[in-house]
């Protein structure tokens, strides 16, 4: 096999030409259409806002940072004003259950108008009320009354009297009440001496008679209570009477701009009478001028329950309400209904409830974080009743937990129409669809974004508008087209790709204010290509802390790294680190080492438990790639030990089988490495190199080391054939593998690598199966062969004979 040779230049980074960018800036580029980008998630979304029946909602899928709130909220303000108008709510007090505040539905823009009218009509109600009760007509009415009940009580009592007095008993009036007593034939009353010298018969007489007249004094006292019970009722009545007209006169002054609502009529209607039923109770509730709250706080009853809640107000055009719920607790979703502290006992009525997120929402759009609801306590749960009961009851948290302990007001629940939106990540949505059975009946429709496009002519001219889009919805200055080349440039980065262009904006929306600023800073016109490459510059230097901390240690010699000269069993990995938005590479030294056994590979970092699942099974892998190729023909008498040279944390990930493998072929068979090489590669148990992850950061890691030490022109790195279309490295290294200072090899297989790190041909058996003795295999087989020997000699000292060839 012959040895690979190394990439050209131009296999290292694909740049993008500005001339193919028909634009002088992009000023001149129309805004982007996201169908363009993402037009499989847009069908999803207009196909889930089309579809009117229950269930579909929509879950939009995506990466933190592409866009997906930019995206959903223009798509939803595009849909406002079509549909069917929202309406208003308002919630109004319920004149046969207190405790059962009542629902309004108003078309949109009217319930504002209702909500000042009854203002209005309980400041006009109040005076009216005043001056109904302090008419003289009523005034003389009431008096009449009284006089009247006065009289009809002073003629009961003259008339006992008068009959008391024909039977010799006079009726008495004493400070505790009344009295009869004997009277003598003047008329006088009888002293008790006097009363003792009476006949026997007449005192018998008289006693009789006393008796008989207190029974008809007591059921003539009886009689008042209830006569004044019935003036009361005819001067609540006679009230009723004298507020019937004022009250007729406001109400009707409201009705004829509610005539086409049927249910605002009925509530006007049942305010009408319940004012003209309470009468006199209104009198006493409006006495107190100082009384300006709209709540009450007793069994008095209060002018203030004619006024309206307007719980949620649209606009009058028709425009159908977006709302976007940043903090969705369940009483943001639900809404509240809020209390007030009177004499130490919370008190509450219908003007404190509160709209919630899914209020504010009926009847148009409700935009949530999917992650966000689910850590808020009950809120997901909440959610969920809401959109499969249709309606909204309004829920506490201290009810749903059992802490509730006062009477509390029940409104009645909102009839729910609207189209909930979540918006999460790729995971949320499976883990939900997995473990939640209420999930998919809820959301049926999933719009999925990309978080990549390919990278050809179309789609270069179509991320060209997105950066022109960007840049005008940020206010930012017009970018050159070489600006935007290098920033599709970076895009390609971002992809890990050279092929395709990454989808997420955050990043290349804050690359280009970081550009603008640099612009801005040179009182340029224009973002050009050196503002993005300064910007990019600047944001490499803010997170190259940790990097810079691993190359010094490693120049130092803490963290040893060879990176010239040869060595058995010892290779040059490379390890990826990612740190919030930064993520560089770092070389890692990867031993191994033989002895007699009986096939065993010891993964030196599962046993130690700092190897994840997916780095044990590269390792087993590799395993199984040795024995599958070199013990068919005799059993493997091996132990062989792997590990990461000074590794303190866990590894995961089989991104380095092939630099394991290598080492573990290179103990076998004895035959040193180059020390000025790094590898990276997963391998199969074919042998066949696969493709990794982070490939760019890699490369750059080792040449950033090997350049510290001074590059020599035999340094490089050796990844999987299959990542040569995912390089887009930084212009140094490029630079220095033009002038022969650096190289990078692809390579598709074991073979090709160990032929690069120890300078010796693989080796291809012959037709009798026999391999050349200087190449790569050959050394490995026979290395396995001594170790069966001696395993052999050790296992059977006697009966084992040293063969004639050795």
């Amino acid at each position: 096999m012959r040895s690979p040779t190394p990439l050209p230049p131009k296999a290292l980074y694909t740049p993008c030409d500005p001339t193919e960018l028909p634009f002088s800036s992009t000023d001149a580029l129309p805004d982007l259409d996201a169908a363009v980008i993402h037009g499989r998630a847009i069908e999803a979304i207009h196909l889930g806002l089309d579809i009117h029946h229950e269930g579909y909602n929509l879950f939009l899928l995506g990466e933190t940072g592409s866009g997906r709130h930019a995206i959903i909220r223009q798509l939803l303000e595009d849909q406002r004003m079509g549909g069917e108008a929202p309406a208003d709510w308002c919630y109004v007090y319920n004149f046969v259950d207190a405790n059962r505040p009542q629902l309004l539905r108003l078309p949109c823009g009217r319930g504002a108008r209702l909500q000042g009218d009854m203002q209005h009509f309980v400041e006009e109600l109040i005076p009216a009320i005043s001056a109904v009760f302090q008419s003289d007509e009523y005034r003389s009415r009431l008096e009449a009354m009284q006089e009247e009940e006065k009289q009809r009580e002073e003629a009961e009592l003259q008339a006992l009297g008068r009959e008391s007095g024909a039977l010799g008993v006079a009726l008495m009036r004493t400070p505790h009440g009344f009295a009869f007593v004997p009277m003598k034939d003047d008329e006088a009353t009888m002293t008790p001496d006097e009363f003792g010298q009476l006949p026997e018969a007449r005192q018998r007489e008289l006693e009789e008679h006393i008796k008989a007249l207190r029974e008809r004094l007591h059921k003539v006292m009886n009689d008042f209570p209830r006569w004044r019970r019935e003036l009361q009722s005819r001067i609540k009545e006679a009230g009723s009477e004298a507020l019937r007209v004022t009250v007729t006169h406001l109400v009707d002054d409201l009705r004829p701009a509610y005539a086409d609502l049927p249910d605002i009529c009925a509530h006007l209607d049942a305010v009408q009478q319940d004012i003209i039923e309470s009468g006199e109770s209104l009198r006493e509730s409006t006495r107190s001028e100082d009384d300006t709250e709209t709540t009450t706080y007793s069994g008095m009853i209060s002018v203030q329950r004619y006024l309206v809640n307007l719980l949620v107000e649209n606009p009058s055009g028709g425009a159908r309400p977006v709302v976007h719920e940043d903090h969705p607790t369940l009483q943001n979703l639900v809404g509240r209904i809020e209390h007030m502290v009177h004499m130490g006992t919370l008190t509450s009525n219908f003007t404190l409830i509160r709209a919630g997120a899914l209020h504010r929402a009926n009847g148009g759009f409700l935009v949530l974080d999917a992650l966000k609801v689910l850590t808020q306590p009950y809120a997901w749960e909440g959610l969920k009743r809401c959109l499969t009961s249709g309606t909204v009851p309004i829920e506490s948290l201290s009810e749903l937990i059992g802490l509730g302990s006062t009477i509390q007001l029940e409104p009645e629940p909102m009839p729910l129409a609207l189209k909930v939106v979540l918006i999460g990540e790729r995971l949320v949505y499976y883990l939900l669809s997995q473990y939640d059975p209420d999930f998919p009946a809820l959301f049926k429709i999933n719009a999925d974004m990309e978080s990549e496009i390919e990278r050809n002519p179309e789609n270069t001219a179509a991320y060209a508008r997105l950066v022109a889009t960007l840049a005008r919805q940020d206010k930012l200055r017009p970018l050159s087209p070489t600006a935007v080349a290098r920033i599709i440039e970076h895009a390609a980065r971002l992809a890990d790709d050279a092929e395709r262009l990454s989808t997420h904006t955050q990043p290349i929306d804050d690359l280009m204010r970081q550009a603008d600023h640099f612009a801005a800073t040179a009182e340029a016109p224009l973002i050009e290509r050196t503002h993005v490459e300064a910007a990019l510059e600047a944001q490499r230097h803010r997170h190259e802390r940790l990097r810079t901390r691993y190359r010094d240690e490693i120049v130092r010699g803490q963290l040893l790294i060879a990176t010239t000269g040869t060595h058995v069993g010892q290779v040059n990995g490379l390890a990826v680190i990612a740190l919030g938005d930064s993520t560089f590479a770092h070389p890692m030294r990867i031993t191994a080492t033989v002895r007699v056994g009986d096939g065993e590979v010891v993964d030196i970092e599962r046993e130690v438990k700092l190897g994840g699942p997916i780095h044990s099974k590269g390792v087993m892998i590799l395993a199984a790639f040795v024995g599958s190729r070199f013990g068919l023909g005799m059993p493997l008498s091996l132990k062989a030990s792997l590990v990461f040279e000074q590794s303190y944390g866990g590894v995961e990930g089989d991104s380095a089988s092939l630099a394991e493998l290598t080492a573990l072929l290179s103990a076998i068979a004895g035959t040193p490495l180059r020390q000025s090489l790094a590898v990276t590669g997963s391998v199969n148990q074919f042998g066949v190199v696969q493709p990794v992850g982070g490939i760019n950061e890699k490369i750059e890691g080792f040449f950033d080391i090997c350049s510290a030490r001074g590059l020599t022109g035999e340094q490089g790195v050796l990844i999987p054939h299959a990542n040569v279309c995912h390089l887009m490295l930084r212009q140094e290294v490029v630079e220095a593998v033009r002038d022969g200072r650096f190289n990078v090899w692809a390579v598709a297989d074991v073979d090709a690598a160990m032929t690069l790190l120890s300078g010796l041909p693989a080796g291809v058996a012959d037709d009798k199966g026999e391999l050349p003795e200087e190449s790569v295999n050959g050394r490995i087989a026979a290395g396995l062969k001594r170790l069966t020997r001696l395993r052999r000699e050790f296992a059977h000292p006697k009966t084992v004979s040293k063969p004639a060839s050795e």
